[in-house]
């Protein structure tokens, strides 16, 4: 009996579309992030074996700054500490942190429950340090990474708790499941033709 009213109980295939469309537009996202640190990686690994301070004075004479002023001689005198092992422990991690992001965009995009609870318990985890900076300084940038990052987290919790998400969840796994049905059908179908 509980099982045939937990199936007429159905979620318009509309809804289904857009819950399934916002996660994976918070995968979108995420791969996003990945393949941005994962760039800067390959960066600093770049930069290893090379003359920092040079690269740095050079750049800050580019620019047209005055070297002696505060955050051009803070920039130089940071590269000329910068060692080899630092580069590469930093494009590690760098490196490291795609590949959760990588992760997390793929469990998304399969609408897998454990990556959303990582993607909210992770996007939770910066939510503080983020309410900090905006009230250490203000600025637009640090106001929209907060904004963004509360509504993914807000998003992702009412997929993960509202009925309508639990349910449009089991339809998407459902239409999954279907399709491999189908598939493998198909597949051997084909087989037994043979």
């Amino acid at each position: 009996m509980a099982e045939a009213q937990t199936h007429t109980t159905e979620v318009p295939p509309r809804v289904v579309t857009e819950i399934a469309a916002g996660v994976r537009a918070v995968a979108f996202f995420e791969a996003l992030k990945g393949a941005l640190v994962l760039v800067a990686g390959f960066g600093l690994l770049s930069l290893v074996h090379r003359d920092l301070q040079d690269l740095a004075e050079r750049l800050v004479s580019h620019s047209h700054l005055n070297p002696a002023s505060h955050y051009p001689r803070v920039f130089v005198e940071a590269a000329a500490r910068t060692s080899d092992a630092r580069l590469r422990t930093l494009a590690a991690l760098a490196f490291a942190y795609s590949c959760v992001r990588f992760v997390e965009a793929y469990g998304l995009w399969r609408m897998r429950a454990w990556a959303e609870w990582f993607a909210i318990i992770s996007g939770c985890i910066y939510l503080p340090i983020e309410l900090y900076e905006l009230f250490e300084r203000a600025t637009l940038i640090r106001a929209g990474v907060l904004v963004v990052n509360a509504l993914i987290v807000a998003y992702l919790l009412y997929v993960r708790f509202s009925r309508t998400g639990h349910l449009a969840e089991e339809a998407i796994h459902r239409t999954e499941a279907d399709k491999k049905a189908e598939k493998q059908a198909k597949k051997e179908e084909r087989t037994g033709a043979l």
